[in-house]
């Protein structure tokens, strides 16, 4: 059965004839399944952004947030680190100016510490249906191809699997002082990107990258969701 939130936003976005998601939208839409996202506001104006700024506090991640742009770091949309207000200020300034012609806002979201970076993903194949995936995330994906495969709809056996089948799967334990990863929450996170693309048939795509472990928990800090 269809999570009405996720419903609203995935039925307002086909309407409007849109083939993505905002990132701001996708994560409602994961947050709506349980997902961790990162504590964020679309802040729109000079009210939205002080109002930012209370709810997240530092340090503070600024990006350029709308459907029609997917590249933000390309086109210099994304400010780091954030620690005063000034910079936030000078941020949201200069995002805005970068975003003019586009519709959106400014994301700002906690910053999330982490040094393991994952990558979960869904993909709808012609043959059989969604396939979900998960692997090494960062400049790792594309480097080194490290992911493994399921068909959905998932169940916890399958997603034990998919995590040992990555050649760097021992990111997962313990390691270097950090902490082993959750993997129960995974696992579930797992679980719910594949009912998403079984719930919506016109989700093609689900791009989440980075999952940064912060600890031991998995947070998920960019999301892409691509439509018929």
């Amino acid at each position: 059965m269809k999570n009405d939130k996720a419903n609203r936003i995935i039925e307002k976005a086909l309407k409007q004839g849109r083939k993505t998601l905002s990132e701001y939208e996708a994560k409602q839409v994961l947050s709506a399944y349980g997902i961790p996202i990162t504590k964020e506001v679309l802040a729109k104006d000079k009210a939205g952004l002080e109002s930012g700024l209370k709810k997240i506090g530092f340090p503070l991640v600024m990006k350029g947030c709308s459907a029609d742009i997917a590249h933000k770091t390309e086109k210099g949309l994304i400010h780091v680190d954030i620690r005063t207000a000034a910079e936030a200020k000078k941020a949201f300034r200069e995002i805005l100016a970068g975003m003019e012609g586009y519709e959106g806002g400014v994301l700002m979201q906690e910053m999330i510490k982490g040094r393991r970076e994952l990558v979960m993903g869904l993909t709808r194949d012609p043959q059989f249906g969604p396939c979900v995936m998960f692997g090494l995330g960062g400049i790792f994906t594309e480097i080194l191809h490290d992911v493994s495969f399921r068909r959905a709809p998932l169940e916890i056996r399958d997603t034990k699997e998919m995590m040992q089948e990555i050649k760097g799967h021992k990111i997962l334990d313990a390691v270097r002082g950090m902490e082993a990863a959750d993997q129960k929450l995974l696992s579930e996170m797992l679980i719910s990107v594949g009912r998403i693309g079984l719930d919506f048939d016109s989700v093609m795509e689900i791009d989440l990258n980075p999952v940064i472990l912060s600890g031991s928990k998995p947070v998920v800090v960019d999301a892409l969701i691509v439509l018929k």
